[in-house]
């Protein structure tokens, strides 16, 4: 089977949420000894894990943070803060659990699996998952980032390191990355899928400066005009402004979808790469879980195209995956709520002065 003919019954094999699931948990929550809806996102959460899984009750004990690492040609045009050394140390640095999402991710028993798909070094670290395509895209601004068979490749690695850790016995996955220049890609992917002006979606990344920031923007611009990524089309925008990192991280998303395994969205790069995956697969996205909101302004953009919201807010912008082990955690304590909470019946009370409140009556 071709690496197209591949990724085409990945996206073919994606079915929609278990609706029937979704309403059995919606009534079990009904049941539970609480007013209506009190538990606000939490209850959400519960019925999205039911229509993932077609279970009411779920758990989601075993974690896995996925970090797919590569660096950006367009660092090139000075858009970067750090020099491009800093993906291969932290790439490396994420295998020693001293950066912050692999700190996170340790403090709260979550499986790291770190991803080479293109970083400029050789990294000979205990532990990592070699998928290299190559050392690096090129510079979008000069011309595409990749060709596509590369970008189908990259796609094809990261759903095969999440399919991976899934059959380790992870219940759930959270998808992050590592690579300077990729806040830039990130920006110039969300502007060609969805129209917005690249002044919309680009904020400064790891600390730009004004005049930083006019660089980025001008890259931009100039990959944009330059390699005029076709919209109805995420791979061949992926392959013209993307990254490695990118790719992977979408493949993952779909890889998730297809095994029916909740994935947690991160920051502003990985709202990105979900919603590439959903453009190719829109019953995709029903399988994201946002984590926290980025301060990126890239990122509202792109939570209001997959239609979610995140589920908090600690003005975060690390990137790694940093936010998806807090997420985790919240999947869990929904997940408790709907196995471990009594019934009304099984608590011995009488739920009847609640009707007003289920009719709406709060007169």
């Amino acid at each position: 089977m071709s690496d197209e003919a591949a990724l085409r019954a990945l996206i073919d094999g994606v079915k929609p949420l278990d609706s029937a699931a979704m309403e059995a948990a919606r009534g079990r929550q009904a049941r539970l000894a609480k007013p209506p809806g009190s538990l606000g996102r939490l209850e959400e959460l519960s019925v999205q894990l039911a229509g993932i899984t077609g279970k009411v009750i779920n758990s989601v004990d075993k974690k896995a943070l996925l970090v797919f690492c590569a660096d950006n040609g367009v660092t090139e045009e000075g858009v970067s803060a750090a020099p491009r050394s800093v993906t291969a140390a932290q790439t490396v640095n994420l295998l020693r659990h001293r950066t912050g999402a692999s700190v996170l991710a340790e403090r709260f028993g979550v499986e790291l699996r770190v991803c080479d798909v293109g970083v400029n070094a050789e990294l000979w670290e205990r532990g990592i998952v070699s998928r290299k395509i190559a050392y690096g895209t090129k510079n979008i601004a000069r011309g595409p980032a990749m060709d596509r068979a590369e970008a189908v490749r990259a796609i094809l690695a990261g759903a095969d390191t999440a399919s991976a850790a899934i059959d380790a016995g992870a219940q759930v996955i959270g998808v992050g990355e590592m690579g300077i220049g990729n806040t830039t890609t990130s920006s110039a992917v969300l502007a060609a899928l969805t129209g917005s002006g690249v002044e919309l979606v680009t904020g400064r990344g790891g600390g730009l400066t004004d005049e930083g920031r006019a660089r980025k923007l001008r890259a931009i611009e100039r990959a944009l005009s330059v390699n005029r990524p076709d919209p109805r089309d995420p791979v061949d925008v992926l392959a013209r402004v993307g990254g490695f990192d990118l790719c992977a991280m979408a493949g993952a998303f779909l890889m998730a979808a297809f095994r029916r395994t909740p994935a947690v969205i991160d920051g502003f790069i990985s709202a990105v790469a979900a919603l590439c995956a959903a453009r190719l697969c829109p019953d995709a996205a029903g399988f994201f879980v946002p984590s926290h909101a980025s301060v990126e302004p890239g990122y509202r953009v792109a939570m209001e195209h997959l239609n979610l919201r995140p589920l908090f807010d600690l003005e975060m912008r690390l990137g790694e995956g940093s936010g998806c082990p807090i997420a985790m955690m919240m999947l869990d304590a929904a997940c408790a709520v709907m196995g471990n909470m009594a019934t009304f019946e099984e608590a011995g009370i009488d739920d009847t002065y609640l009707d007003p409140i289920r009719e709406g009556d709060f007169s």
